[in-house]
């Protein structure tokens, strides 16, 4: 099987199977507990708040485990808009996750008012419509810092700028770029930043939201755990493989070769299904991107038809997010962008990971080439 569907989720490291593993045997008590059994799970706790603190540059104390981004997201939103005296008013852009713009929808549901922030063709956040946006002020900004979907990289540190300006906090999704690109919470100026471990190699069920210190802040869930932000025991099993995946992650980091070897066979696969196959559009071509990431699409060839063709040939692919898939409508991202519906339909990413190997691109250009082609051909004439 070739697996290029990394950003719906990631292969946990051999490594942070033996963290999760370790951990349900060995540190089983409660954190919360007084006796050794409880402080010897607790210092897991601690030294696991370390290690994903300090991929982001963050501070132990700043960080908050929770079960997931999503839960991460609803928490910033909620605890922006349980400040005294915010306004009730967010401001999200038009290509955020579908588990914020849900998260956003039912507070619009409650009476908060919802802005949202265009973006341009290539799929870019417009960050120069946001101080119009602000002039009648906002709880919160929520942008992210990569789309899952094109992989495009969005000007997060102009905005925070633009918001700090007049005094609106900012929370920016990292889940797709964390383990991937460099983040310093510190220097970024953002109140929150969400992160997923699963994104990264670590577990699934375990999240974080960094909260800056001294920020106001309201749980969703009330509890004495999480130093009282997020009531819950908490997840310790992944909470350790998390603690794995971020130190791993930071090294990849430090290097830079995993990355520029991804975006090599990033590009190399691109240049392929250009030269082979008629028609192709790569969607947030000529910005930066993820360097694992293209989305693109065979003219108007419905998704469908090309996952099937690679599926047939053990390649697995998306038509999207992960978290639509099996919706019948168009991606919202690319809508956002003015591509057509049509288009939209027929657009496939492909998001490539540390197993990935240049002979896997090599495969899918194969695959397509022969199983496309003439599909594409006959659209053509027709």
């Amino acid at each position: 099987m070739i697996y290029l569907d990394n950003n719906a989720t990631t292969r946990p490291l051999p490594e942070v199977l033996i963290a999760v593993a370790g951990t349900l045997a060995e540190q089983w008590a409660n954190p919360s507990s007084k006796h050794p059994a409880g402080q010897a799970a607790r210092s897991v706790l601690a030294a696991a708040r370390a290690e994903v603190g300090g991929l982001f540059g963050a501070l132990p104390a700043e960080v908050v485990f929770t079960s997931s981004a999503t839960e991460s997201n609803a928490q910033a939103l909620h605890a922006a808009l349980a400040v005294p005296g915010a306004p009730r008013r967010l401001v999200i852009s038009a290509i955020e996750h579908s588990g914020l713009r849900e998260a956003a929808r039912a507070l619009a549901g409650q009476g908060v008012e919802v802005c949202v922030l265009p973006v341009d063709g290539r799929g870019v956040i417009r960050a120069a419509v946001l101080p119009a946006l602000l002039q009648e002020g906002a709880a919160l900004v929520s942008v992210m810092a990569a789309n899952n979907e094109t992989g495009v990289i969005q000007p997060v540190g102009e905005i925070v700028r633009l918001a700090q300006a007049v005094g609106v906090p900012v929370h920016v999704d990292a889940t797709q770029l964390a383990g991937r690109l460099p983040i310093d919470f510190a220097a970024l100026g953002a109140r929150f930043v969400s992160a997923s471990a699963h994104k990264l190699h670590g577990p699934k069920g375990i999240g974080v939201l960094l909260v800056k210190k001294g920020a106001p802040f309201t749980p969703l869930f009330p509890g004495s755990q999480e130093r009282r932000r997020r009531g819950g025991t908490e997840n310790l099993p992944g909470i350790a493989g998390f603690a794995v995946a971020a130190r791993l992650a930071r090294v990849y980091l430090a290097s830079g070769d995993e990355m520029a070897r991804q975006a090599a066979m990033r590009d190399a696969l691109e240049a392929g299904l250009g030269e082979a196959l008629p028609g192709l559009r790569v969607f947030g071509a000529g910005v930066p991107r993820l360097p694992n990431t293209s989305c693109l699409a065979f003219g108007a060839l419905d998704a469908e038809i090309v996952l099937m063709r690679l599926e047939k040939a053990g390649i697995c692919a998306s038509s999207g997010s992960a978290c639509s898939a099996g919706a019948t409508d168009p991606s919202h991202v690319l809508l956002a962008m003015g591509v057509s519906e049509a288009e939209a339909r027929a657009a496939v990413r492909f998001s490539l990971g540390r197993d990935t190997t240049p002979r896997d691109i090599a495969t899918v250009i194969d695959t397509l080439r022969s199983s496309l082609a003439p599909l594409l051909v006959d659209a053509l004439a027709a």
